[in-house]
């Protein structure tokens, strides 16, 4: 599966719930659903685990993309992810990357390339 880069660095096409949406697979939502409430401590639903890739024109996960401030301000600035900003990576940014170190692999990558 091609690579779709989001607004901070993942890949969506990795994602169990992008995966489970193409795939119209409710059994694998629900089960999306189930661990992202026992990770953050939330309560997901399975409709909360639909999304066709954050930066995508689709589906967005109501659990994480809708209220994603990472993904606010790259859609604010008119960017594809957080590689073209003049101002990376902000603390934002940073503060993400102490969770998830490859976004930032990602992201350095694809400044590299511009």
């Amino acid at each position: 599966m091609d690579e779709i880069i989001s607004a901070c660095g993942l890949n969506c096409a990795d994602c169990e719930a992008y995966k489970a949406t193409i795939n119209d697979d409710e059994v694998a939502r629900e089960e999306v659903a189930k661990k992202w409430s026992e990770i953050y401590g939330a309560n997901c639903q399975p409709e909360d685990c639909i999304c066709e890739g954050c930066m995508q024109d689709g589906l967005l996960s109501t659990a994480h993309a809708t209220t994603c401030g990472i993904r606010a301000c790259v859609v604010e600035r008119g960017l594809d992810n957080c590689a073209g900003c003049k101002e990376f990576a902000c603390g934002q940014l940073e503060e993400f990357f102490e969770f998830v170190p490859d976004a930032k692999t990602v992201l350095e990558g694809l400044r590299g390339k511009a």
